[in-house]
């Protein structure tokens, strides 16, 4: 595919940061709200940022499954990086399903490709999108109110202009230069396409997201451990939204894998009820 230039070096923004996760993870703080708010504005605060706008997830498939606790951690986040200089609002978002069609690493990719290109408007992920994207010309300074601001973030994307600064973006962190007109053919693709049809009629009525992601990692799209190999051509595309109705044998995702026998295995994570 492509190399990062021998120039490109790694940036350590926050070094203690794992150490710390890591006696986090052996002393059964991590779930610690002061401990997370710490891990995260690490990096936030190095970076040296004006303004900052977090996302915190809420449901079966995030860290902080209710919305008391989601409120907790955003309160937290927002009160500790306001007092530290940084202007810093949050969003509470679901995540009680995936919250784009698709799980996986190339075909998360390529999703968001397909999003900048102006295939994914109406969709949950266009709404977060632009809501953060507001969100964020609001506090930087760029706009006076969160109308004028959706409006700047919709033609920013309708113009072609989010997917210019993306390309300019991914080339100054290594990637080829031409990656927004060639990404389809960049991207890698897992050798066994498959549907996942609906054992029976109904609709689809929920999630359990976190076993979607879970099931990722079993196609051998995340790890389980430090030294696991990523195989970033696997995962699910084409997840029918919570609400559809679904006639037997019709697909409610597609399941790339590297096998049939992987295939197989990702097949039960998908029912109807």
């Amino acid at each position: 595919m492509w190399a990062a230039p021998s120039s490109a070096r790694p940036v350590r923004c926050a070094p203690a940061d794992k150490r710390l996760y890591a006696i986090r993870d052996v002393t059964a703080t991590v779930d610690s709200v002061p401990l997370i708010t710490g891990s995260i504005l690490s990096k936030k605060l190095a970076a040296g940022l004006q303004s900052l706008v977090m996302d915190v997830k809420t449901g079966n498939g995030a860290f902080m499954q209710s919305m008391e606790e989601a409120e907790t951690l955003a309160r937290s986040i927002v009160d500790v990086a306001n007092g530290a200089g940084v202007k810093t609002s949050a969003l509470i978002t679901d995540m009680n399903e995936p919250l784009a069609d698709c799980a996986g690493n190339a075909v998360e990719v390529a999703h968001a490709m397909e999003f900048l290109e102006g295939g994914k408007s109406g969709t949950r992920i266009h709404q977060v999108v632009m809501a953060f994207a507001a969100e964020m010309l609001v506090n930087a300074g760029l706009v006076e109110g969160l109308v004028e601001a959706e409006r700047t973030a919709e033609a920013a994307l309708s113009s072609g202009r989010a997917m210019e600064v993306f390309g300019r973006m991914a080339h100054a962190q290594g990637g080829p230069v031409d990656f927004t007109t060639s990404w389809r053919a960049r991207l890698p693709k897992a050798p066994v396409v498959r549907p996942i049809p609906a054992p029976n009629s109904g609709f689809v009525a929920f999630y359990r997201t976190r076993e979607v992601g879970l099931a990722v990692i079993g196609l051998g799209g995340g790890r389980l451990r430090p030294e696991d190999a990523v195989d970033h051509r696997t995962g699910f595309t084409d997840i029918a939204p919570i609400g559809r109705k679904i006639v037997a044998g019709e697909p409610l995702a597609v399941v790339h894998a590297a096998d049939d026998a992987a295939a197989a295995r990702g097949l039960p994570h998908f029912s109807i009820a």
